[in-house]
């Protein structure tokens, strides 16, 4: 990404998108030991949960995670937070909310498991594989 994309990704972040980066600023202080690093213009932390989250600029993604899927999913979360510059002040209630329900509702979890159906076949999840893809330019296999 160049450096003027990379900026003008950062100050869409920080105006349009400012509810929740503030809200991934937050986090990323109550996280502020674990370990980060910079993806495409994100602040990705690394943190002890078993899912992955983005918040706004922010990714957190489980530390337990390796190799190919770790990638998959870091290129996921950075889907989200393209849907965060597409929707802003709309994106907690369009992304944020329905993608929670869907995570963390136990008969829906339950449901997806028996059925086998996919975690992202949700439209959240599935538009964030869309945009990830799209604008890093990876292919996501094991994330369908």
């Amino acid at each position: 990404m160049s450096i003027v994309k990379r900026l003008f990704y950062t100050l869409l972040q920080c105006t349009w998108g400012i509810l929740q980066t503030l809200a991934g600023a937050v986090m990323f202080l109550v996280l502020i030991r674990r370990k980060h690093f910079i993806y495409r213009g994100c602040v990705a932390t690394e943190w002890g949960r078993r899912d992955s989250a983005s918040v706004g600029i922010f990714i957190f993604v489980s530390g337990s995670l390796e190799g190919r899927l770790r990638n998959e999913i870091i290129v996921h979360e950075y889907g989200h937070t393209v849907q965060s510059i597409i929707l802003g002040p709309l994106y907690p209630l369009v992304i944020s909310l329905p993608s929670a329900v869907w995570c963390l509702t136990p008969a829906l979890v339950r449901r997806r498991a028996e059925k086998g159906i996919s975690y992202y076949s949700f439209y959240p999840e599935k538009w964030a594989n869309r945009l990830g893809e799209r604008f890093t330019n990876e292919q996501l296999e094991l994330l369908r």
